[in-house]
């Protein structure tokens, strides 16, 4: 598995100062993605040594980890989810999915937050009420509540 960038963001998940990790391959290939230079096996390599140089460089300044794609490899991120959870836990981590189901390699013990679904340019991107796609907060007892309302403007 293989990251192009990251960034430090405040819009992907409500109420966290989240560092972003665009991984690329990504299989999904939607229609309007405004990322789609991430389809290609590009970047450098992405595992617990290099995410472990990105977390002590962010350090205290972030809230949360955000795997973005992953979906060719869902036991890669489900593992280095496991990792940070390990060796970081005062961290949240996420993972945003282009599919419409979860991956049956994906643990959601090792999660805190998990979006999924394909980008539809005509539904629009989360922060539209006609979004096809969904944020989950992970609970307690693994089950995910929908928050994907906390995007849209009142």
């Amino acid at each position: 598995m293989k990251y192009v960038n990251t960034s430090v963001v405040f819009q992907e998940i409500p109420d966290e100062v989240t560092l972003s990790i665009n991984i690329s391959n990504c299989p999904c290939h939607c229609l309007g993605c405004h990322s789609d230079y991430l389809w290609g096996d590009i970047g450098d390599p992405l595992n617990a040594m290099s995410l472990d140089v990105m977390l002590k460089e962010y350090g205290e300044d972030i809230t949360c980890v955000s795997f973005m794609g992953g979906d060719a490899t869902p036991e890669e991120v489900d593992s280095l989810a496991a990792w940070t959870k390990k060796h970081y836990p005062h961290l949240k981590i996420a993972w945003y999915s282009g599919r419409v189901e979860l991956n049956k390699a994906i643990h959601l013990k090792n999660f805190d937050f998990i979006k999924l679904g394909p980008y539809v340019e005509t539904r629009g991107p989360l922060n539209k009420p006609t979004t096809n796609q969904r944020l989950y907060r992970v609970e307690a007892d693994r089950s995910l509540t929908d928050i994907t309302k906390k995007f849209w403007k009142k």
